[in-house]
């Protein structure tokens, strides 16, 4: 399924800026790496709004839809990014619950600032790249630590989201893992 010049298959990230629609693209990836048959696990994220404002950021399991609270205005944390407390530990527990040694492709949105703060978090990223899983994730634009390691390594494609783009990058994706 997945094409590479070497023994590993490719990573593919995915990045551009706020709102061109990176967690769309992973959700219609989902959508046809499972109409192909291909067992996917992982995470993506979605806002929490109330009255057009957003007020936090939710995580939701591909594989069994459970659902876990990432960040929100109203969190108490010492953890924070911007205005958002981040549940540092609630995500601890959410990414233990991942079922991901069975899967064929394994998706994460994001690997960003408040995702970053996590040890497990980070580990879980090295280990995917290590193991030479298949891997789609989307990645901050910004960032240092682990958000510039993992563009920078060998079994990386990066690929930038342009708003309006978003077929364009789905074929390009679907491309690298065909």
């Amino acid at each position: 399924m997945w094409r590479s010049s070497e023994d590993s298959p490719p990573a593919v990230l995915i990045t551009g800026p706020p709102g061109a629609g990176k967690t769309t693209l992973l959700k219609r990836l989902l959508e046809v790496l499972a109409a192909r048959g291909l067992s996917v696990a992982g995470f993506y994220t979605q806002e929490l709004r109330q009255g057009g404002q957003r007020m936090g950021f939710e995580l939701v399991d591909v594989r069994s839809g459970r659902r876990a609270l990432l960040a929100h205005v109203d969190v108490s944390s010492p953890y924070r990014v911007s205005r958002y407390g981040v549940d540092l530990r609630g995500f601890e527990n959410f990414l233990q619950g991942l079922q991901l040694e069975e899967a064929e492709v394994v998706l994460i949105d994001e690997v960003g600032k408040m995702e970053c703060l996590s040890p497990r978090f980070q580990h879980l990223v090295r280990e995917l790249l290590r193991e030479g899983r298949p891997l789609i994730a989307t990645v901050a634009q910004k960032g240092g630590g682990l958000i510039q390691e993992v563009k920078a390594h060998p079994r990386v494609r990066l690929i930038t989201l342009k708003r309006g783009r978003l077929q364009e990058a789905l074929q390009e994706v679907l491309a690298i893992a065909s």
